[in-house]
């Protein structure tokens, strides 16, 4: 292919969701893959809905996902400004070329009639639409009703004949009778235009090639193509995403489930996603194969990966429904992935949030033991927070092992510190084999008897490889935990 012109234009008015990371995501590749460009253009011209800090949250979750934009706001481009409320003159320019070629036209209709209107239709079991009252009102009478300050809006002049037919790179030809189609405001009564002109106007001016948006916008292509008709300009290429739907595949999420699912663990939210501790690369993997595929085989991508194999043929324009399992799984094998030194760096803030002292030796020591149990960044904590603990609080109901009562317990651990003050070496192996040899020669259930041991050292039934651990722990602090455990059992009834 030439090089694209792509552009990624969310609203900031709220968190960078799924939908729109999985839309920027596959702009970012066809840019990459095309050696074009990628833009990230801010539709803020809703300004009653404007969240304070969303468009830096958008920035900065696209640059945590890796999608770096070529232009955009604070990046320089032959296109300034790329913020819709800074181009607002542009689109009220075009707004008039329209109505002076009769391709749209002012309505003066007050609320009260266009809810009257609305409560008719409905009545009448009709689709709510615009009657069309304004329409032939002449240019020069809505002219002076306009410059008299009459309230007003303007509409584009929709054709009430014939068809529309658009192309969907993915959905096909859609067609579309113009009788069912409504005369769409264009700009608002407080001069604010809305997004189908100003998008429409906005991907003409800035040279967009390919319009990669989600399905939402399917039900009004049709006009978007007409505008661009209307003025005369060539339309670029369209494709709408597969819609995401809820875990159970039975609708789309609404906003109160989606803000329960953090309590579970998972979010559609990419900023939650990275404080649950998922990782950016298996983020990328999971939602570009939410709606894309690449073969039956392959599942494991990384970024540069999609850009090579990326193909907007296999898009696919069913419904996907969101798999947090498939999220667990993606990121856990990009864990996996990781250079050790990386891995460490990323789990580090995680263990500074629980309030934990990172100690870096003993952090670069512990990776490769936790590495395979983690799922998510968050996962360490849990897994290993005890290495950095200063003391630790296990269950005295779990220091007794299977076979062992309460005196068993205190008698084991007090034959085994003496052993553990006699070694010389602290170190893995030597310890290992100098706890198999104390059970083996007291006659004593293995299990029971390491399982003793991990929880008074670890404060855990599961943890890290246990042999391996006590030496990164540290001989003074394994004899330490040890000796508490004998405490804690005193005190068991």
């Amino acid at each position: 292919m030439a090089p694209v012109r792509v552009r990624f234009a969310p609203s900031p008015t709220g968190h960078l969701h799924l939908g729109g990371a999985r839309t920027a995501l596959f702009c970012y590749l066809l840019a990459h893959q095309t050696k074009g460009q990628f833009i990230l253009r801010i539709e803020d011209t809703d300004r009653n809905r404007i969240v304070p800090g969303a468009e830096e949250e958008i920035k900065s979750m696209l640059g945590w996902l890796g999608l770096e934009y070529d232009e955009g706001p604070g990046k320089p481009g032959p296109n300034e400004p790329y913020r819709q409320s800074e181009r607002k003159r542009l689109y009220l320019e075009k707004a008039d070329e329209l109505i002076r070629e009769r391709k749209a036209y002012y309505c003066f209709c007050t609320a009260e009639r266009l809810q009257a209107l609305r409560q008719e239709q409905q009545n009448n079991k009709q689709n709510p639409h615009y009657d069309g009252h304004c329409r032939d009102i002449s240019l020069e009478e809505a002219s002076r009703r306009v410059i008299g300050g009459e309230r007003h809006v303007i509409r584009f002049n929709t054709p009430k004949h014939g068809r529309t037919i658009v192309h969907d790179l993915i959905r096909g030809e859609i067609i579309v009778e113009n009788n069912t189609l409504d005369d769409y405001i264009l700009v608002k009564s407080d001069g604010w235009a809305l997004y189908h002109l100003a998008s429409v106007v906005d991907d003409y001016l800035m040279n967009i090639t390919h319009v990669i948006r989600g399905s939402e916008w399917l039900p009004t292509f049709p006009i978007h193509a007409l505008i661009y008709r209307a003025f005369g300009w060539v339309e670029p290429r369209f494709v709408h995403l597969s819609v995401f739907l809820k875990p159970s595949g039975k609708g789309k999420m609404s906003k109160r489930e989606a803000a329960d699912l953090k309590n579970s663990g998972h979010s559609i939210f990419i900023k939650d996603l990275g404080e649950l501790g998922y990782i950016p690369e298996g983020v990328i993997n999971w939602i570009a194969l939410m709606g894309w595929s690449y073969n039956d085989r392959e599942e494991f991508f990384s970024l540069e990966d999609l850009i090579q194999k990326f193909n907007m043929e296999h898009l696919n324009p069913s419904p996907a429904a969101i798999n947090f399992s498939k999220l667990d799984h993606f990121n856990g094998l990009h864990i996996r992935a990781l250079h050790d030194d990386d891995l460490a760096a990323r789990v580090t803030p995680f263990y500074q949030n629980a309030g934990l002292l990172v100690d870096a030796v003993k952090l670069s020591k512990m990776i490769p033991l936790i590495r395979e149990r983690l799922i998510t960044l968050d996962d360490a904590v849990e897994i290993s927070g005890f290495f950095f603990m200063e003391d630790i609080h296990p269950d005295p109901n779990e220091l007794l092992g299977k076979k062992f009562t309460k005196r068993d317990s205190i008698s084991v651990i007090k034959r085994i510190l003496p052993i553990l003050h006699g070694m010389n070496q602290f170190e893995k192996n030597t310890l290992e084999y100098q706890m198999r040899c104390f059970v083996e020669e007291n006659g004593l259930d293995l299990g029971s008897v390491f399982g003793l041991i991990r929880v008074a050292v670890t404060g855990q039934r599961v943890s890290p490889p246990l042999f391996e651990s006590m030496e990164i722990i540290g001989k003074e602090k394994v004899i330490l935990r040890l000796e508490a455990a004998v405490s804690l059992l005193d005190n068991l009834p």
